[in-house]
């Protein structure tokens, strides 16, 4: 027994959501772009500000000869 499978007919002249709009942006959608563009503008200046205050190394600096003379005055 063989089935056929047989798209049904488009009587209704739907063109699968490609009507006379479709690929049309909106000028909302414009404001959007260009207000995240302006977002991540601040965000990356903010992050950049931020990280110029990171010091190099987390790691405690070696003393100076001066500091380990008065560690050693104080033993």
């Amino acid at each position: 027994m063989a089935f056929v499978a047989v798209q049904p007919s488009n009587t209704n002249n739907d063109k699968g959501g490609q009507g006379e709009d479709f690929g049309k942006s909106s000028p909302v959608g414009l404001v959007l772009l260009i207000l995240f563009f302006i977002a991540v503008f601040f965000l990356v200046k903010s992050m950049n500000k931020h990280l110029k205050r990171v010091p190099a190394s987390f790691d405690e600096p070696a003393p100076t000869a001066d500091e380990a003379a008065e560690e050693k005055k104080k033993d």
